[in-house]
């Protein structure tokens, strides 16, 4: 699967983005290609605009995006996400709160990870956290991607 990763940050530079590193090892390892990576601020539109870049592009198949997903003020990635998706997949977001439960208890109510469809791309957005992009991608999305990329072909 071609992948674009983008990082939505406020603070984090090329140099100290270790969630969207981790998401372009793990998905390399599993076999798939990184495209392009980009790293964006914490801004609705400017991630809404750059996400349908992507979307409208045939040069992906998934746009993975790591940040802005809690409940702060400037967090705002899903928003922009969920106003793009055409299906939206709620039980990614049901099965990572799950998992994260295990790992850091009750606070994981407060990620909104989402993933859905738009215009046949797969599109995920995961939190900032390093251990949660990595807990994403080794326990749903590695396993998955190339099904999900497959029925959103359809």
């Amino acid at each position: 699967m071609r992948c674009f990763i983008l990082t939505v940050s406020d603070t984090r530079s090329d140099r100290t983005d270790t969630s969207g590193r981790a998401i372009a090892e793990l998905l390399v390892e599993a076999g798939h290609i990184v495209a392009k990576r980009a790293l964006v601020r914490d801004d609705a539109e400017e991630v809404s605009a750059i996400v349908r870049e992507q979307i409208a592009s045939d040069a992906v198949d998934v746009i993975v995006t790591t940040g802005g997903t809690g409940i702060s003020s400037r967090d705002g990635t899903f928003e922009a996400i969920d106003a793009l998706l055409d299906k939206r997949l709620d039980g990614f977001g049901e099965l990572f709160r799950m998992l994260s439960y295990h790992d850091i208890g009750p606070a994981a109510m407060l990620s909104r990870a989402c993933a859905g469809v738009a215009h046949g791309t797969v599109v995920v957005a995961l939190p900032g956290a390093e251990a949660a992009v990595r807990l994403a991608l080794t326990k749903l999305l590695v396993p998955e991607l190339p099904h999900l990329v497959q029925q959103a072909k359809k």
